[in-house]
C-alpha cells in the first residue's frame, strides 16, 4: 500500500522532531539551557593572575568554544574568597552564574571563622570537581637554596628571618608553613598575604624568604626558575612535577594533605541546571588540550558528580579541622 506524498513529508518531519527532541534531552540542553543570549558569568574569589584566576580562564575559554556562548570571568577577590561567595549567594539561580572555588575558601573559612559570611551546607551548590591541588614550601632564589635540609640549616643561622609568606591567613597554606616549621625545629611566623600574586613578587624580589601556598601558583614560576619549591603536600610526587619530592619522602608524612578546586552554583539552583552544568562541565574539563593545560598549572585533574564532590568536601572539613588545631589555630 502506498502513502501520499504530503503524508510522507509530514511522518518524515515528525520523525526528525522527535530526533532533536530525544537529543536535546540526552545532552540536557531542552530541559537546562540557559536564557537565550545570555552569559555564563564564573566568580573567581582571588585577583587576576594567580592560579585560580589562570584556570578559570581556561576552562571558560574551552566552555565557550563548546558551547558557542559568550563565557566571562568575573574577578571578586578579598576576603580570602568569601567577596565572591556573597555574590554567589545573592545570583541569579537560572545557570547564568556559578562559581570556581578551592577548598582553600570554602572549607577552610567553614572551619576557621565563627562567621564566615556563609553557611558551607546552605548558601552554594556543589556542581563538581575539577580537580586536586596539594600546598607547597617555596624559597625566594635570593637564598640561593636548594632543599628543605639547606633551609632548615639556613634557619638556625638566620633566626631573625624565621618567617614564611601564605596566600592567606587560617588557610592550609598558612597551617603547612606553620607545621612545617615546627618539624624542623624551628617555628616559623606567618605572614599574610592577599593571595599569591603579590607573595610571588616578593618571593622573587627576595623581600620575603619563604613562602606557602598551592601547588597551582607557583609550579609555572618553578620551573621557569623564579622561586624554588623544596617541598609538596602530595601523597606522590606530581607526575608533571617529578623534581619537587613529598613531606612524606622527606620524613614528615603527618604533613600530608591534599585541597580541591570545583564550582558551586547558587542556592536554590534547580536540579535540571545542575544535573546540565555537573555534565558540560565534566566533559569540558577532561577534554584532552584543557586537561593539558590545568596540569601544567599543578592541578591533578580529576572530575565528579555533585554527590561525590559534596562528600569530598564534608571529608576535608573533618581533616582540615584536625590540621588547624595541630597548629594551635582558634576559629576567629
Amino acid at each position: 500500500m502506498t502513502m501520499s506524498v504530503d503524508r510522507t513529508r509530514r511522518l518524515g518531519l515528525q520523525g526528525l522532531g522527535l530526533a532533536g527532541i530525544s537529543a536535546g534531552l540526552l545532552n540536557g540542553s531542552v530541559s537546562a539551557q540557559t536564557p537565550a543570549g545570555s552569559s555564563l558569568r564564573i566568580l573567581v574569589g582571588f585577583p587576576p593572575g594567580g592560579g585560580t584566576d589562570v584556570m578559570a580562564r581556561y576552562i571558560a575559554d574551552k566552555l565557550r568554544e563548546r558551547l558557542g556562548q559568550s563565557v566571562l570571568v568575573e574577578n571578586r577577590a578579598g576576603a580570602s574568597g568569601a567577596i565572591a561567595i556573597d555574590a554567589l549567594k545573592k545570583a541569579p539561580t537560572d545557570g547564568t552564574v556559578l562559581m570556581y572555588a578551592t577548598s582553600a575558601t570554602t572549607v577552610a573559612l567553614t572551619v576557621t571563622r565563627k562567621n564566615p559570611g556563609f553557611v558551607l551546607e546552605k548558601d552554594m551548590v556543589p556542581i563538581g570537581l575539577t580537580g586536586l591541588t596539594s600546598t607547597v614550601f617555596v624559597l625566594s632564589p635570593k637564598l640561593g637554596l636548594s632543599n628543605l635540609k639547606e633551609y632548615a640549616q639556613w634557619l638556625r643561622r638566620n633566626p631573625d628571618r624565621a618567617n614564611f609568606g601564605t596566600t592567606a591567613l587560617g588557610s592550609n597554606t598558612h597551617f603547612f608553613g606553620s607545621l612545617l616549621g615546627k618539624a624542623l625545629g624551628t617555628p616559623l611566623d606567618p605572614v599574610g598575604y592577599k593571595g599569591a600574586a603579590p607573595l610571588l613578587t616578593d618571593l622573587i624580589a627576595g623581600h620575603v624568604s619563604a613562602g606557602c601556598g598551592g601547588l597551582t601558583d607557583f609550579l609555572t614560576h618553578h620551573q621557569a626558575g623564579k622561586v624554588k619549591i623544596i617541598a609538596v603536600s602530595a601523597l606522590r610526587r606530581p607526575s608533571f612535577a617529578p623534581d619537587i619530592p613529598t613531606v612524606t619522602e622527606l620524613g614528615y608524612p603527618d604533613l600530608t594533605y591534599e585541597g580541591f578546586y570545583g564550582f558551586y552554583g547558587p542556592p536554590g539552583l534547580p536540579s535540571a541546571q545542575l544535573d546540565y552544568w555537573s555534565r558540560e562541565l565534566r566533559v569540558t574539563t577532561e577534554s584532552a588540550d584543557l586537561k593539558q593545560k590545568l596540569y601544567n598549572t599543578g592541578l591533578d585533574v580529576q572530575t565528579s558528580t555533585s554527590s561525590e564532590f559534596t562528600q569530598r568536601q564534608q571529608s576535608l572539613v573533618i581533616s582540615f579541622g584536625e590540621m588547624m588545631r595541630q597548629a594551635g589555630y582558634r576559629p576567629e
